[in-house]
């Protein structure tokens, strides 16, 4: 399958010299030992853990712990493998994404992002900041759908800025095209202009079946959902816009039992404020997707919830949370844990097919803000205030009481 061309390449040429080896991340054990037996494990995956920079590493702790958790109540073993990204392999090995990374990730079963960035990589030159290595990591991976789900958890609809009446029952997907459009588009860069002003440029292009593959992906997750399917686009005045509704359109005669509307981005953007429940699943171009993504996690109250994935025709999927690595709260035990996992459940479900274990780690979570824990972020009165670890220690008690009770 042919990629989107991108202005950033991986150099392959001078490999990096190995300052890290590959090796299976520390497999220290969780404090929450399991009650009921364990499955003999009957099927083995390689996850490739990625914790990057901030809160990544303390996210991607409890996140391992609750995958092997999980995994082993259901006869699944995993191998890990930590590997440095973002601004930790910058300070490593002088770049974001190191070869030795890409090719670990490209052998796995899937990949597990913590975060990357923070305020001390801010100034470097473009190809040298942590989030250049996400985008090369994309490309690398041939991820080229991004799935966003915006779900507004019954207990946790106050946390919401809209009106109650408003955010709750909220459940939509966004379908983000990753890998092309203005992110990537050619020529690109800077000028002048006729009147010698310096100017700068990018250029929004997409191919017919750029459009096509992310047209069936949407059409197939608006399928196991609720049969909607909203494409967002600027067709009224944008040609690639135009063209992208024209393939849209095409494509859909392959799913005549999804219902397909239109709306331009503007119209959109007002109408997840307005009445979010009124969309089921979304799709949209990159530039598109990367905005209304964003103002739909918070819709929810708190993007530390919200996770994703992001998939190709083939080999290992991206699962990674939403939010990005707090540097201001990194080491302090504060950080949300719960977007992790659920990229995790995310990570079994779409990456793995393990749809068990992946419903496991969901009504997990569930039980555990039903108990009334929470970090700060989703604090409010009447809970109990707790840390990265000890949230990550009563998902692995929900987790571990599932199974008691069924015994």
């Amino acid at each position: 399958m042919a990629a989107s061309a991108s202005f950033m390449k991986i150099n392959v040429q001078h490999p990096i010299k190995p300052m890290f080896l590959l090796k299976p991340a520390s497999q220290k054990p969780s404090r929450i030992r399991c009650a009921a037996a364990t499955t003999k494990p009957s099927k083995r995956y390689s996850i490739t853990l990625l914790p990057g920079d901030g809160i990544g590493p303390e996210v991607i702790s409890v996140a391992k712990h609750v995958l092997n958790l999980a995994g082993s109540l259901e006869g699944i073993e995993f191998n890990f493998q930590e590997m440095p990204m973002g601004g930790s392999a910058l300070d490593l090995v002088g770049v974001p994404l190191p070869e030795e990374t890409l090719s670990a990730a490209k052998k796995s079963d899937a990949v597990l992002l913590g975060a990357i960035g923070g305020y001390k990589w801010d100034k470097n030159e473009k190809h040298l900041k942590p989030e250049t290595g996400l985008l090369q990591l994309r490309e690398g991976l041939q991820v080229f759908a991004n799935l966003r789900p915006a779900t507004v958890l019954p207990q946790l609809v106050d946390a919401s800025t809209l009106k109650k009446e408003v955010a709750e029952g909220v459940d939509l997907m966004v379908v983000r095209e990753l890998t092309g459009g203005i992110y990537f588009g050619k020529p690109r860069g800077f000028g002048t202009n006729e009147d010698g002003e310096e100017i700068g440029f990018n250029t929004e292009v997409y191919a017919t079946y750029e459009v096509d593959r992310i047209a069936r992906v949407a059409f197939e997750t608006a399928r196991k959902r609720h049969g909607k399917l909203c494409s967002v686009d600027k067709a009224n005045v944008l040609e690639a816009s135009m063209f992208w509704r024209k393939r849209v359109i095409a494509v859909a005669a392959e799913y005549p039992d999804v219902e397909l509307s239109h709306m331009y981005v503007d119209n959109a953007a007002m109408q997840l404020v307005r009445n979010p429940k009124q969309f089921d699943t979304i799709v949209t171009n990159n530039i598109f997707g990367d905005i209304l993504s964003d103002e739909a996690s918070m819709i929810t109250g708190s993007i530390g919830m919200l996770p994703s994935a992001s998939l190709g025709s083939s080999g290992p999927g991206l699962f990674e949370p939403i939010h990005g690595s707090a540097p201001d709260i990194a080491n302090q035990d504060k950080a949300n844990p719960l977007a992790t996992v659920l990229s995790a459940a995310m990570l079994l479900k779409y990456g793995l097919g393990e749809e068990n274990a992946a419903k496991r780690i969901e009504n997990a979570v569930l039980d555990t803000l039903n108990k009334g824990f929470r970090t700060g972020d989703i604090y409010s009165a009447g809970n109990k205030l707790v840390g990265c670890k000890e949230m990550g220690e009563e998902v692995l008690k929900s987790v571990d009481s599932q199974v008691a009770a069924a015994v």
